[in-house]
């Protein structure tokens, strides 16, 4: 298939071919946040930040469990959609506080 028009621009300069980055680079370099320059410091913060992967900490995190139901039960409480299994703990929250009083 020679010849073909479509697809991506392939660049004149491989990844390979990047200078390495180094501490000395790093000190003597311009850092920009956004566009504009900030201090040395403002950009290692702003690096800081930017490399925190995944979502926050949640201050009350859920315990994963595995738990057997009815596939009646089951396909009834996917059916409501995005969200189902935070609905299901509402459920059981309710469930279990009503039990108590």
């Amino acid at each position: 298939m020679s010849g073909s028009k479509g697809g991506s621009k392939r660049s004149s300069r491989d990844d390979d071919d990047a200078p390495e980055l180094t501490t000395k680079s790093l000190a003597t370099g311009q850092w920009t946040v956004g566009g504009t320059p900030v201090s040395p410091e403002e950009g290692r913060a702003a690096f800081q930040r930017a490399m925190k992967r995944g979502r926050p900490r949640s201050e009350s995190p859920r315990t994963m469990v595995s738990l057997r139901l009815e596939r009646d039960v089951l396909a009834a409480l996917r059916a409501t959609g995005r969200g189902w299994q935070t609905r299901v703990n509402a459920l059981l929250r309710e469930a279990v506080l009503k039990k108590r009083d």
